[in-house]
């Protein structure tokens, strides 16, 4: 079977965006193209991570390019998308690895969401070996996600990604962990129930 890639080059929309109530939500990237929908599961933390390091390479891309380059120091207003995720939000597949390139001839920031695979080694060296042979796999490696986007699409996407990671649940004051509604025990608090 070969590789199953979903690709959008360019999509209509590409958002981060949750399903669920702070503190059990899901997080999804979502792709668009008229009636064509992808999502893909990921953890905040790969949302995060994402959206920082589009924005790092966004902006190393305008300063490499002396700002020549087709990309905005900040998120335009007009591209802005603050509409929730497309539904039924129907999972393709959980995301595993991600990576981020600037494509300089065409202007694009490229971004590739790869399926989360179980591999099987015995050694550090052979696990390694075994997911760059996976990665490198154009023909029989797990589902991707590949997306092309704007230096003014990129960046609104890295900044409405930032925004729903930090809607979830307010950390507490003291210890930093999320506050629960019904609040928390705090390790400050030497394990006294802390309110919201």
């Amino acid at each position: 079977m070969s590789r199953q890639v979903f690709l959008y080059d360019p999509p209509d929309r590409f958002v981060a965006g949750t399903v669920g109530l702070p503190g059990r939500r899901t997080f999804f990237l979502q792709a668009i193209a008229g009636p064509r929908v992808t999502s893909v599961v990921l953890e905040k933390t790969q949302v995060a991570a994402l959206a920082e390091r589009m924005d790092e390479l966004l902006d190393e891309v305008v300063r490499r390019s002396g700002g020549s380059a087709s990309v905005p120091a900040m998120a335009p207003a007009e591209v802005a998308d603050t509409a929730p995720l497309e539904t039924p939000v129907e999972e393709e597949f959980r995301v595993g690895t991600m990576a981020l390139a600037w494509d300089a001839e065409e202007q694009r920031m490229v971004v590739e969401a790869q399926a989360l695979v179980e591999l099987d080694a015995d050694t550090e060296e052979d696990l390694a070996e075994a997911e760059e042979r996976l990665l490198q796999d154009e023909e029989n490696g797990p589902p991707m996600l590949r997306v092309r986007l704007t230096g003014a699409q990129a960046r609104a996407f890295a900044k409405r990604a930032l925004d729903v990671v930090n809607a979830g649940r307010p950390p507490c004051p003291l210890c930093s962990l999320p506050l629960d509604p019904e609040g928390h025990v705090c390790p400050r608090q030497n394990g006294y129930r802390r309110g919201a």
